[in-house]
């Protein structure tokens, strides 16, 4: 879920912008600082979008810069348990598929795509189904549901989101919608 949030940090100053301490220079440092980041409370952060307060400056013993408070809003990215997204693709291992969903990108665990085999096409970057003859491949649309979420501040690529697509109303796209005709033409049927 995105969320514009009010957020409170500190930034140092390098010496050579001293003269130049003002909320244009000091979103720019947030930014390089947060964004991308992840963080367990707010989630990962996407922007750094204004700057409210700048306090006063502290001098830290051996450290060339000088350090100021700001209060700032950020947009971020917290996906939230059992929040249904929807996410493309990005990558198809033997394991199952990473599905980018926001600035952050998923495990769709092979077990949680189907309840049919799907076997890994290496060559066609592809799970594939031998018995309906569906495939998942990168670039596909998808719903999921995320059901793990384990943050790592200090290794923001090493957080961990779990999803599942095993539950109706999810999967790929395509099969979704084959699914809704099928369903139609069933009702028109009766």
């Amino acid at each position: 879920m995105y969320k514009r949030v009010r957020l409170k940090d500190t930034v140092e100053v390098p010496p050579r912008h001293l003269a130049d301490v003002t909320p244009e220079r000091v979103k720019r440092l947030l930014q390089d600082k947060l964004e991308g980041r992840m963080d367990e409370e707010v989630g990962s952060v996407v922007s750094v979008v204004e700057v409210h307060d700048i306090g006063d400056g502290a001098v830290l013993p051996n450290r060339p810069g000088v350090y100021y408070e700001a209060d700032f809003d950020a947009i971020t990215y917290d996906p939230q348990m059992q929040e249904v997204v929807d996410g493309t693709v990005v990558e198809v291992v033997e394991f199952g598929a990473f599905v980018g969903i926001g600035p952050v990108d998923g495990l769709l665990h092979v077990s949680q795509i189907s309840d049919e085999y799907l076997a890994y096409d290496g060559e066609n970057q592809q799970l594939a189904s031998t018995e309906t003859n569906r495939t998942l491949a990168v670039g596909d649309e998808v719903r999921v549901r995320i059901v793990t979420k384990s943050v790592d501040e200090r290794n923001p690529r090493d957080s961990k989101i779990g999803l599942t697509a095993k539950q109706p109303g999810l999967g790929k796209h395509g099969w979704l919608e084959e699914e809704r005709q099928q369903r139609e033409a069933q009702m028109e049927g009766n």
